[in-house]
């Protein structure tokens, strides 16, 4: 098996490479936008009960009703632009963005930090994980 994996590298060099560097490339995304302002389920809570964070859910109307974090504000990512003046209020708080998995809350994140909103944090894993945790949610 090795042999074969060793002949395959001698005869296709450019698509190793090429193989080498994508990978590298996806290595270097993730781990910098696993350390960029995020905050797993336990340090979103402790800025919920200690500093009065602010949980934004961007999940559509039918999800957040599903389920959600106690006090959250359901501003769907598609209407962010227009509903982000409601957070005026509240933009010397922390804010946690929350997101089905985790994987969309990043382009909320990006708007609010250009917005002038200093402390914006999203919620790794999103929703699913905090649910996986056990943590509560609420039905509306």
């Amino acid at each position: 098996m090795i042999d074969q994996l060793f002949e395959f590298v001698q005869n296709h060099p450019l698509l190793v490479a090429a193989f080498l560097m994508v990978l590298a490339a996806w290595i270097f995304y993730e781990a910098r936008n696993a350390s960029s302002s995020g905050v797993n389920s336990s340090q979103a809570t402790q800025l919920i009960n200690r500093e009065d964070a602010v949980v934004v859910d961007t999940r559509e109307a039918g999800d957040f009703k599903a389920g959600h974090i106690a006090g959250a504000r359901n501003i769907p990512q598609s209407r962010i632009d227009n509903r982000m003046n409601e957070l005026d209020k509240v933009k010397d708080k922390p804010i946690i963005v929350v997101c089905k998995s985790g994987q969309s809350s990043g382009v909320t994140v990006a708007k609010l930090t250009k917005a002038g909103f200093a402390r914006v944090f999203k919620l790794k894993g999103g929703m699913a994980q905090w649910q996986a945790d056990g943590l509560p949610v609420v039905k509306k």
